[in-house]
Parts: structure tokens; C-alpha cells; sequence
């Protein structure tokens, strides 16, 4: 979970001063104490922590502040909106070229998930209602243009490659041509990279946007090198002049350093972030919903945004009428374990619903959680159509037979038919127009 250790201390501290009927000035030093102490051990750049803990203090000791009814969750707010302005305030989107068609320059050290992260922007954009086209510019790494090939394949998007020269601004030049001959509205360049910064890099990304003059330079981060990756920031903005940046594998980190320092260090706007390995795993990045999830206060609105994503209306109004006609079956009962899937599992969900701090997350053992649901998916495939629409007549004999189909217990078996049955009284109180809203997958839980 992203930010993982960074939320736990930070609830911890807010837990005491929330506790309290009165807040004096030495109760506030203390908590800045401890906030400074948590966002250092997070790898937060050490000016960005000085400035940040400085703003707060200065807020927190307002008379207004100290003499209020609640002052510990006015405190709270003031750290909620400060760490919101030290991401960057409000979310950053991407822009497009006025003129109808768009040049993404992709660029980063070696390593950061640049040829991924080039899949997974199209794989957005195409969702967004675009026609991007890739393009193959790193003549350097060894199977680079092959690996943006499959990547091409696997999000059904097109890549431009030419295997005759190693001059990466005529490749960029010439796919820049082709693809807006050829009716492609958004081109995304995949640039070379290196371990390190250094002159012969820069000379030859410089020579790429000027040859193509993209839109925007998108600059890729590993959030997981921490200050390493805010530094290498700083090195492609001067040289280069980055339009935003895309922190990837922010899942896998748990400090969350490089997202709190890269706007403040650089002042280049975050503007998506990587959540897993699949082409759908990025999204835009918004300050202020991070802000709320790292204090615990969960990120309802990305959590209904998904829960639309994953919700087929029309399906969902067909659930609700047999739900009222008592017709629930296993089919849709495997339907709502997918919805889940869709929205990234139990454990994305949790991230984002409000009061689940990290040690809570933990006691509800996630990957239990998800293998359960790979466990029922097993079960209800291994049935036949006339079991799924109705298990009433699911016998002895039946459930050894479905046991044998799909290598688990009978007891499983017997344990996902009392969920079923549990989910399906559960739903009913969701017909009459409060199914849609609510969402189908809740009884799950």
C-alpha cells in the first residue's frame, strides 16, 4: 500500500490530539515533532519537511485554531490541506494540442518502466477516446523496439519502428509524419534512458524535442528510489524542461517520498501514477484524495468512480429485477466477485474507503481475502449452468463431483453456498433504486 508507514504514524499522532478537549502550544510542538520524525523516515526531501512542518505550526497555533471546540481535527484539516498543496494542490491533467494532433515525449533513467508506463498511456488514452500511435526511439537497449512491439500488440495499438537507422530524431520525425498522415490524433515517443544523467542523454533527448516539438515531455519515476528519483527530477527539468511526471510502482512503496517531494522540488505537477503491472494500473493522480487516504481519511470519490467503471448499468437493472423476482443466482453472484476484481480487489478497495488505517488493513489479511474469491470463482466454473441458476439442487453426489472439478474441499464448496445465501438476503435490500447507487458488490464483504 502506498504510503503504508507514512499513514500509520501520521493516524497515530492525529489519534491523540483528536482525544483531547483542549490543545495547548506544547501539545502542537509535539505533534509537529512527531510529523517532521515520520515524513524524514519517509524519505521526504529534508527542505520540503522544513517548510512543510513550518506552514502547519504557524496555522495550527491560530487562536482560532487552539480556542475551537475540535481542535484536534482542525489540526488535522490544516495537515490535509498542506500535504494537498505539497502534491500539488488539485489534479493536473493532461493537455492536448489545440491543433488535433498530440506528441507525448516519454523520457527517464533506465529502469523506471518508461516502454510500460508508454503502453499503459495509450491504453488510458484509448479509453479516453483517443488514437494513439507508439513510436520506438531507444536504439540502445537490446530488444527495446521488440518489447514496444508486444506492448503494441497486447493494448491493440499501433508502433512505429524503423530498424534501418539509429538516428532517434528522424525515427521520432518520421512517425510524427506517418501517424498524423495516417488520422492518428496522440503519437507517444518512447525515448532511450541510462543508469545515470549524463551529457550524451540530454544532447540527444534535446535533439528529439526539437525535432518534433512535443506537446508535452512527460518525465517517468520510480517512486521506489525515493530522493534518488526527485533528484533525477531536477536533472531532466533543467536540461530538458518536463511538462509532468508519471510516478510509477507507487503501489510497491510504502514511504511515499518521491510523490511528496517531486512537485515541491521541481515544481512539475504529478499527473499520473502506476498502481500495478497491468495496462490499466494508471491513473490520474489527484492531490487532495491521496492527502485524504494517507491520513486514514479514505478516497470515497475515486471509490465511486471505480465502482461506475466496473458497474454495468444495464446489467445492474437486470440483477435488480430479479432480485426482486427472488432469482439470484451463482452466475450473478460470480458477476459481482468480477466487479470487485475489476475495481482492483479487496485490498484497493480498502485503500480507498475512509477509516481503515494500515494496521486494520493488515488484521483483515487481503491475500486470504483475494484467494477466497479465487476460490469461489473455482467452485461456481466447476458447476454446470443448471447448478449455477439453481443450487437448491446441489446434493451430496454433486458437490463431490464439483470438488474433484476443481481440487478444493467439499467444506469450500459448502462455505460459498452459506455466502451466497447470506449475499443474496443482503441484496434484496438494495432493490427499489438503492441496488444502483449503493453498488451490487457490497454483500460481498
Amino acid at each position: 500500500m502506498a504510503f503504508e508507514g507514512l499513514s500509520e504514524k501520521l493516524q497515530g499522532v492525529f489519534k491523540g490530539l483528536k482525544n483531547q478537549g483542549t490543545i495547548t502550544e506544547a501539545d502542537v510542538n509535539n505533534a509537529m515533532r512527531e510529523i517532521k520524525l515520520a515524513l524524514l523516515e519517509a524519505d521526504v526531501n529534508f527542505k520540503v519537511v522544513k517548510e512543510f512542518v513550518s506552514s502547519v505550526r504557524e496555522k495550527a497555533l491560530g487562536e482560532e485554531i487552539l480556542r475551537s471546540v475540535t481542535p484536534g481535527q482542525q489540526i488535522v484539516k490544516i495537515v490535509n490541506d498542506e500535504l494537498a498543496a505539497l502534491m500539488g494542490g488539485a489534479n493536473s491533467k493532461l493537455t492536448y494540442s489545440p491543433r488535433g494532433f498530440s506528441i507525448y515525449m516519454i523520457v527517464g533513467l533506465q529502469g523506471t518502466g518508461k516502454t510500460t508506463t508508454c503502453g499503459k498511456l495509450a491504453a488510458y488514452l484509448k479509453k479516453e477516446g483517443k488514437k494513439p500511435m507508439l513510436c520506438a526511439c531507444d536504439v540502445y537497449r537490446p530488444a527495446a523496439i521488440d518489447q514496444l512491439e508486444v506492448v503494441g500488440k497486447q493494448i491493440d495499438v499501433p508502433v512505429y519502428t524503423d530498424r534501418t537507422t539509429n538516428v532517434p530524431e528522424d525515427i521520432a520525425k518520421a512517425a510524427a509524419r506517418h501517424a498524423e498522415l495516417k488520422g492518428f490524433d496522440v503519437l507517444i515517443v518512447d525515448t532511450a534512458g541510462r543508469l545515470q544523467i549524463d551529457e550524451e542523454l540530454m544532447e540527444e533527448l534535446v535533439r528529439i524535442r526539437n525535432g518534433i516539438k512535443p506537446h508535452e515531455i512527460l518525465l517517468v519515476l520510480d517512486a521506489l528510489t525515493g530522493q534518488d528519483a526527485v533528484n533525477a527530477a531536477e536533472g531532466f527539468n533543467d536540461r530538458l524542461g518536463v511538462d509532468g511526471i508519471i510516478m510509477t510502482k507507487l503501489d510497491g512503496d510504502s514511504r511515499g517520498g518521491a510523490a511528496l517531494s517531486a512537485k515541491s522540488v521541481t515544481g512539475k505537477p504529478i499527473k499520473f501514477i502506476g498502481v500495478g503491472e497491468k495496462f490499466d494500473a494508471l491513473e490520474p493522480f489527484h492531490p487532495e484524495r491521496m492527502a485524504s487516504r494517507i491520513l486514514g481519511m479514505g478516497d470515497v470519490v475515486s471509490l465511486v468512480e471505480k465502482a461506475q467503471e466496473a458497474i454495468d448499468e444495464e446489467k445492474a437493472a437486470k440483477l435488480e429485477e430479479r432480485l426482486r423476482k427472488n432469482q439470484f443466482t451463482l452466475e450473478d453472484f460470480l458477476d459481482q466477485i468480477g466487479q470487485i476484481r475489476k475495481m482492483g480487489g479487496v485490498g484497493s478497495m480498502l485503500d480507498l474507503m475512509p477509516g481503515f488505517s494500515a494496521k486494520q488493513r493488515q488484521d483483515m489479511d487481503i491475500e486470504k481475502a483475494e484467494k477466497e474469491f479465487s476460490h469461489m470463482e473455482a467452485i461456481i466454473l466447476s458447476m454446470t449452468p443448471q447448478e449455477r441458476d439453481n443450487p437448491k439442487i446441489l446434493n451430496s453426489s454433486r458437490r463431490k463431483r464439483i470438488s474433484a472439478g476443481c481440487g478444493l474441499p467439499v467444506s469450500e464448496i459448502n462455505s460459498l453456498i452459506r455466502k451466497y445465501e447470506d449475499t443474496k438476503k443482503m441484496m434484496k435490500q438494495f432493490t427499489g433504486g438503492k441496488f444502483r447507487k449503493k453498488g451490487a458488490f457490497r454483500g460481498l464483504f
